[in-house]
This record gives structure tokens, C-alpha cells and sequence, in this order.
């Protein structure tokens, strides 16, 4: 039987791997069939998902996925990750969340309960099409640190997102000192690293900014990685010292293009 214990292990097994120029990276999953293939290459340390692709693959915008579908998509791929269809996945498993839905707290018992020991979480109110007053946003940090807390998972792993960058209500984003200030507050709040979105507006974040916030940070830092060209690459990352670098949804869209490519090939034979 699997005890909160055990899972806490998993935790602090998944929270280690968090470590400023020896960067954990995550191929972002968003299935069981991906999860799959993910956990099964020698040098994946944990399983994350993206939850832009979950809606994607479920036909839906990011912004429309709703608690009860993500945490479909998460039940299946916990389920492919345990090695005996029971107990904990053999691999730590982190969930985006998304702004943590209406009840933040509930959210993070619901996750660990299908055996997740991290998550994503935003600091964009997606219902009502804002980013969260600081306080707010720190405070549901702290409601997430303490619902693991008491679920048995102390040493749980927030990787906390902040979207102050971007442009809001035709207004333009903020400045890299206001992901600064959120992110340390996000830190102090309990968070293990911080992902500053950086969006596909603005090209992400340069690498100047990377590394004013790798300082800032004392590189407890996430970057979503492009894959494409011009933009920084693993070892790039790795030498400015970020401790977390994933690729969201990149797997996702490669798999549509080959898809396609693919498709059309075979279809355009067809008259």
C-alpha cells in the first residue's frame, strides 16, 4: 500500500533535481501515449505535462480547460506511469494546474491524490481575464504549500509562473524588475523555482533577462526552451545557471506538423 510517506520521498526526490547550472529538463507530456514514450527514455528524470496541449489535444483552448478535464488527462497518465497499475507513478509526475482553478487548496488534494508531488502554477486569473494582485497571487501560493502540507506531501514542488510580462487589456506588459519583485515574493511564499512567461509576443525572455533573473533568483529559475533557431539552447541555459528549463507545448505542435505532413502526403492522392 502506498503510504504519503513514500510519496513525500518522491518529492524530495523530484525537489533535488531542481539544481542552478545542472538544470533539470522536462519534455513536456500531454497523454498517456506521450507519457509513455517519455518515461521510457534513459534520461528523463520526471514526467511534467503542458496543460496548452491537454486543452489542444482535447480540441480546446488553453483558457477552456476546465479541472475535470485536466485532471482526466492526469489520471491516465498517472496510470501508465505506475509499474504495477497501483500505487505511485516510479517517476516524480508535476501537473499544470493553471491558475489553480476556483479552489486553489482542493486543486493540489486532488493532484496528489492521483499521485502527482509537483505542479505549474499562475499567477494569471484566468476567469476573469487579469493578472492577480501580488498578494493574492502569493497568497494562493501559500494556500497550495499548505494544502500538500497537510495531504502529506510537505516537501510538494511549485514551480510558480508569473505573466506580469505580457500585455494585458491592450496595455503593455510590465517591466523584468516586476517579475523580480513577484518572483522572490513567489520564493518567499514557498515556491521551489519561478517560470517568468515571457510569451510569443515578446519572443519570450532574452537572455539578458534570463540572467538578470537567474540573479535575482539565486537560479531557482524555470525557462520554457523554444525549439527553434536564434533561441538559447540547453547548454546555453545550463551555463547561465537556470535550475528548471522545459519545453511546454513544443512536443505537442512538432507532433501536429508531422502529423500533418504526414496526412497530406497520403491524402493527396486522393481526388
Amino acid at each position: 500500500m502506498t503510504t504519503k510517506s513514500t510519496q513525500n520521498d518522491l518529492a524530495v526526490k523530484f525537489r533535488k533535481l531542481h539544481v542552478p547550472g545542472e538544470p533539470l529538463v522536462l519534455t513536456n507530456v500531454y497523454d498517456a501515449a506521450t507519457a509513455s514514450i517519455i518515461a521510457e527514455h534513459p534520461s528523463t528524470k520526471a514526467i511534467a505535462t503542458a496543460s496548452y496541449a491537454v486543452a489542444a489535444s482535447q480540441g480546446i483552448a488553453d483558457e477552456k480547460l476546465t479541472l475535470s478535464q485536466n485532471l482526466a488527462t492526469v489520471r491516465s497518465i498517472a496510470a501508465v506511469l505506475k509499474a504495477d497499475g497501483d500505487g505511485l507513478p516510479r517517476i516524480p509526475l508535476t501537473v499544470d494546474i493553471q491558475d489553480g482553478y476556483e479552489d486553489v487548496a482542493a486543486t493540489i488534494r486532488e493532484i496528489i491524490a492521483l499521485g502527482a508531488v509537483g505542479c505549474n502554477l499562475e499567477d494569471f486569473d484566468t476567469a476573469n481575464n487579469r493578472l492577480r494582485p501580488l498578494s493574492q497571487a502569493v497568497e494562493r501560493i501559500q494556500l497550495a504549500v499548505q494544502a500538500a502540507r497537510d495531504a502529506g506531501v510537505p516537501d510538494f514542488v511549485i514551480n510558480a509562473r508569473t505573466d506580469v510580462l505580457l500585455k494585458q487589456d491592450g496595455k503593455d506588459g510590465g517591466s523584468i524588475e516586476d517579475a523580480i519583485e513577484r518572483g522572490r515574493a513567489f520564493l518567499e511564499a514557498g515556491a521551489c523555482t519561478v517560470f517568468v512567461w515571457g510569451g510569443s509576443a515578446r519572443g519570450g525572455v532574452s537572455k539578458g533577462e534570463v540572467q538578470r533573473l537567474v540573479e535575482a533568483f539565486d537560479g531557482r529559475l524555470n525557462v520554457k526552451m523554444n525549439l527553434q533557431e536564434g533561441y538559447l539552447t540547453v547548454p546555453e541555459l545550463k551555463e547561465i545557471g537556470v535550475a528548471r528549463i522545459s519545453l511546454g507545448p513544443e512536443l505537442f505542435r512538432a507532433a501536429m506538423k508531422a502529423f500533418k505532413e504526414t496526412a497530406d502526403a497520403v491524402l493527396g492522392y486522393c481526388g
